[in-house]
């Protein structure tokens, strides 16, 4: 993890980067509220994922990740709506070989837990832009 600033909300990220990174899916799901919704462009089509049930199908995918390093190259967040807005280079292997994208992730927080997040893909692993 490169570039993730020493706040609360860059602890937070850097705990949800290392969830990923063990395959810790039950941790990264506690970082979510019971009513969360994820928004993911990850399909080049927008998928929904409401609640920590359908989330879980989500980050079950988290497991044919390898390898995973990220950069953050934006990074904005605010405390009052507690918000974060990041955008990362990702690298990572999977069972189709070495990904190279680029991220731009979104979440609101509610009682510091991710009530919405918007997980954008910028660029995807064949090169197109989003």
């Amino acid at each position: 993890m490169k570039n993730v600033p020493d706040t609360k909300m860059g602890k937070m990220y850097k705990e949800h980067i290392e969830y990923i990174i063990n395959k810790n899916i039950e941790a990264l799901l506690d970082q979510y509220t019971d009513d969360c919704l994820l928004i993911s462009s990850f399909m080049k089509e927008p998928v929904y994922y409401k609640g920590k049930e359908q989330l879980r199908e989500h980050m079950n995918g988290i497991l044919g990740i390898d390898g995973l390093e990220t950069e953050v190259v934006f990074w904005a967040e605010s405390e009052d709506p507690q918000t974060l807005m990041v955008t990362e280079i990702i690298k990572m292997k999977t069972k189709d070989g070495e990904a190279n994208m680029r991220f731009a992730d979104s979440w609101v927080l509610r009682d510091g837990k991710i009530a919405i997040h918007f997980a954008g893909m910028v660029q995807y692993p064949d090169g197109t832009l989003a």
